[in-house]
């Protein structure tokens, strides 16, 4: 690891930016490398948990920044897992994505949570309940979601990354596999996402150098 950053700073340094981001600063590397699902494109993955205040923050100008994003980088999302109470905003992200209604009801859940204050993060019944009324979908088809033949191979995944990832925290960024930031690095959101631009494009240079 200590080579590899080595090589990094080595990389960043012979880059005319004002005011770059520093490594070990703003951004850093993952503590183990993380595979992604398309080797050919630059992977965004934003760790999170719908429990967290600052993730709710997050998405208004994460929102905006994905919708901008060029071809060769694509986004996705991934629950944090670092103790079992976030286990139940997880289980609801993946049921949520088993019933095709993940990209519609995320934001309403974030919602419900830290708006109208009406859901329980850590509570798994609960979690159930919304989702049952919120997609109209039977009760036990839900449950059933909650309880899917994948989840436990999904959660394991998830606290996996975790701790891969090296986060300390979320909202957290992770660029490639190969990098992390967030709003605690990098000094605010809008800030977050701006050294993620900044590692995209060095990653990009280096996958081209590698070609």
């Amino acid at each position: 690891m200590k080579k590899f950053l080595a090589i990094l700073t080595l990389t960043l340094s012979t880059l005319s930016f004002a005011d770059a981001p520093k490594v070990g600063t703003e951004f850093d590397a993952v503590a183990q490398p993380i595979s992604t699902d398309n080797p050919a494109k630059i992977e965004v993955m934003e760790i999170f948990w719908y429990g967290c205040p600052h993730c709710y923050h997050m998405e208004e100008p994460l929102n905006a920044w994905v919708k901008k994003l060029p071809s060769d980088v694509y986004f996705k999302r991934m629950p944090g897992l670092p103790n079992p109470s976030w286990a139940p905003m997880a289980k609801a992200f993946y049921a949520m994505e088993t019933l095709g209604v993940g990209e519609k009801l995320h934001t309403k859940l974030f919602e419900a949570i830290h708006k109208q204050k009406t859901l329980n993060p850590t509570d798994e019944k609960a979690a159930i309940d919304w989702v049952t009324l919120q997609s109209g979908f039977d009760r036990l088809k839900v449950e059933q979601a909650f309880k899917s033949f994948t989840m436990n191979t999904d959660l394991n995944r998830a606290a996996q990354i975790f701790r891969a990832s090296g986060a300390t925290g979320v909202p957290t960024l992770v660029i490639d596999g190969k990098y992390i930031t967030s709003a605690t690095q990098a000094g605010g959101n809008e800030q977050a996402l701006k050294v993620a631009d900044y590692v995209i494009d060095n990653v990009r240079k280096d996958k081209a150098a590698k070609k």
